[in-house]
């Protein structure tokens, strides 16, 4: 009964914000920047075009590709804003104990569960609404809504459950990247390819192994921040060992199912143009994993992913990364 005093006291040393700010920030819009994998299934089957050459669809009942795609990334925004505010209502009371999560608005007291409830409710309803609207547009688009169904199913067993059991918990994450890009692909529609799926899995579990990493490192054995934090440690002259092993394996996959992508993609989609081209696109995945574990290591980012976006040489190969794809694939014509 000591930890909503405590972290009551805490959040009071900072600067009161208002409802409305509270609210927004107990969203988390700086996460949303995770949405953008459901754009992935326009990366590599060329769909991008439509946005500046005004070609609807391969099938015009299905509609713009593009358009389809935004209004899927605005509902995993809803989704994921939703799963947050529940996981923040359920660990409350550890927040406020935490030296820096005792700031979330709901720890913090400035958004009541009530109100932090009936929001997570409406958004959660507006976004399966939506999906169900996008899923009416005739081919396999029927998909997309089972795959949200999914994400919104898996994020609140995530809060209530899995986070709890080891190895289980960093799974469930790295398959919530991969329910985006899935459904990224059947809004389009496009059938995900079995490779874009593992590739997202591996590169997934990378990121969410190397975050485990860094709450263990800041936590300590006790893992007083997340009750699974102790179950990775496994020496106390080497606290991460385990979770090195697990981060080297999961980095190599990365980088082996994405070179294997590039070569069996274009025959997939009979492009056999491009047979050979996107294989140029493997140096820029290899250095984006060896510059992630370098700030892993370096700038202590593991446990604020987002925090890649600030880096230059990261953003720099992102880029491009991108543009190279979008030039190899240049020619499909949808």
């Amino acid at each position: 009964m000591e930890a909503a005093p405590e972290g009551a006291g805490r959040s009071a040393a900072q600067p009161k914000r208002s409802l409305v700010v509270a609210l927004l920030i107990a969203l988390r819009p700086h996460q949303w920047v995770k949405n953008v994998l459901v754009f992935g299934g326009l990366a590599f089957t060329g769909r991008w075009h439509e946005l500046t050459s005004g070609v609807a669809s391969r099938r015009p009942e299905e509609g713009h590709a593009v358009a389809a795609a935004v209004a899927a990334f605005v509902i995993f925004c809803a989704l994921s804003s939703a799963g947050y505010l529940i996981n923040d209502l359920r660990d409350r009371e550890s927040d406020a104990c935490h030296p820096t999560k005792c700031r979330r608005p709901i720890a913090a007291g400035e958004v009541s569960q009530a109100l932090a409830i009936i929001t997570a409710i409406l958004l959660f309803a507006g976004a399966l609404v939506w999906s169900v609207l996008l899923s009416r547009r005739g081919g396999d688009t029927q998909a997309f809504l089972w795959t949200a169904v999914g994400y919104a199913v898996l994020t609140n067993a995530y809060s209530f459950y899995l986070k709890n059991l080891v190895i289980i918990d960093v799974l469930s994450l790295a398959l919530l990247f991969v329910l985006r890009v899935v459904a990224g692909c059947w809004v389009i529609p496009e059938p995900p390819s079995a490779w874009i799926v593992v590739c997202t899995l591996f590169g997934a579990l990378f990121m969410g192994l190397c975050k485990r990493r860094g709450e263990l490192l800041q936590a300590g054995a006790k893992g007083v921040s997340r009750a699974v934090l102790a179950k990775y440690h496994t020496d106390e002259a080497h606290e991460a060992l385990l979770l090195d092993q697990m981060i080297q394996m999961s980095g190599t996959a990365t980088i082996l199912c994405y070179s294997l992508y590039t070569f069996y993609r274009p025959i997939e989609i009979h492009a056999t143009a491009e047979q050979g081209r996107l294989m140029f696109t493997i140096p820029f995945v290899v250095y984006g994993v060896f510059r992630y574990l370098y700030l892993v290591h370096k700038a202590d980012i593991g446990q604020n992913p987002e925090r890649l976006f600030a880096d230059r040489g990261m953003v720099i190969n992102m880029i491009l990364w991108a543009a190279t794809i979008v030039f190899l694939t240049r020619g499909r014509n949808g």
